[in-house]
């Protein structure tokens, strides 16, 4: 009953408060809305019709340049690397694009400036609380700006807008696979990465490293509860041209030591450790962040962008978080010389588990 009180209440005249406004003796005066000017388009049909087809022209070389761009990306290819070619591919691409947007942009605003309705009305604004009267009225503003614009009777600039904003989106989508690696002869698996995350720099034999520095690690010298971030030897003398940063995203290893007795070995990796010491790919297999958080008291390793946590002491099994497969085990042994080796390489893809769906 106080709804429909309050919607009664609404439907009468609103009449707003005088809160603390003065009377002065000179108010302000109205000056009111200008008389109406009408346009070319609005007296003569002639240039209406003209003024529609400028409208769907430029929406249809808003589609062309789409259509051009989309070409571009496979008439000027960049697999050779050169840098000419890149040149042409980014010049062409980008006419496209850009002829694309500015015909849907100068479209756009030559329609609303000369085909749709432009008397201008004072809107009063008053309270509205979603009366049936009002959701009336708001389905009746949608009808006669339909009517205004033209949207649905003007058939050809309609459907040539909407072929214009779809096309336009299409060249994008072509560029991201420019992002993706391609196989070639001399690099049969450049676009696999299921193949790419098989295999890493470590091998038997390798010495670990401590990160960045590429000092070798001896055993003796890990302590219990410490945590070493290490990369393969080898790593550093890559370079960025030789693929260091990718190189080290895959290999990029964690080594802890705990107490011999707290580790829960299975049979096939009880020669994977060494005196306690055991090395986990530092690639958190959730989406690949950097797992790099180790717990000494309770032995997990966490990783801080997703909040998965990893349990040291069992195989780096998942114990909270949306990662779904444990830490790679990385197999270590020591040398002659006492120095912290690889046994070989990880047994498992290292990084997201989303490859391994391929």
């Amino acid at each position: 009953m106080a709804h429909d009180d309050d919607t009664q209440a609404l439907d009468r005249a609103y009449q707003p408060s005088p809160g603390l406004g003065v009377a002065v003796s000179d108010p302000a005066v109205n000056p009111g809305l200008p008389p109406h000017r009408q346009r070319m388009t609005d007296k003569d049909p002639k240039i209406e019709r003209t003024a529609a087809r400028t409208v769907y022209t430029l929406f249809y070389l808003s589609l062309a340049g789409s259509i051009w761009a989309v070409a571009a990306y496979m008439l000027f290819p960049i697999e050779s690397g050169a840098l000419i070619d890149v040149r042409y591919n980014n010049m062409f691409i980008g006419l496209g694009i850009a002829l694309a947007l500015l015909s849907i942009g100068i479209g756009a605003i030559h329609w609303s400036k000369s085909l749709m309705n432009d008397k201008e009305f004072v809107e009063h604004r008053h309270p509205t609380r979603g009366r049936d009267s009002t959701r009336e009225a708001a389905v009746q503003a949608f009808a006669d700006a339909n009517e205004e614009s033209g949207f649905g009777r003007r058939v050809m600039i309609r459907n040539s807008l909407i072929a214009a904003v779809v096309a336009s989106i299409v060249p994008g989508v072509t560029l991201f696979r420019g992002l993706a690696p391609f196989n070639t002869e001399e690099d049969p698996i450049a676009g696999d990465p299921v193949a790419l995350l098989q295999h890493t720099m470590w091998k038997k034999g390798t010495r670990l490293v401590h990160d960045p520095a590429g000092t070798p690690i001896r055993a003796a010298d890990i302590t219990i509860g410490s945590a070493v971030h290490v990369i393969p030897e080898g790593l550093n003398e890559l370079g960025h041209e030789g693929g260091l940063l990718e190189e080290k995203a895959k290999a990029i290893v964690l080594l802890m030591r705990l107490r011999p007795e707290q580790l829960v070995e299975s049979e096939e990796r009880k020669t994977w450790s060494y005196d306690g010491i055991v090395a986990y790919s530092k690639v958190c297999t959730h989406v690949g962040c950097p797992v790099a958080l180790y717990e000494q008291q309770t032995h997990h390793l966490l990783c801080p962008c997703h909040q998965s946590q990893f349990d040291v002491t069992d195989h780096a099994k998942v114990i909270f978080g949306p990662a779904s497969r444990p830490l790679p085990q990385l197999p270590i042994a020591v040398d002659d010389e006492g120095y912290l080796i690889a046994q070989s390489d990880f047994h498992e893809p290292v990084g997201p588990s989303f490859w391994e769906r391929h």
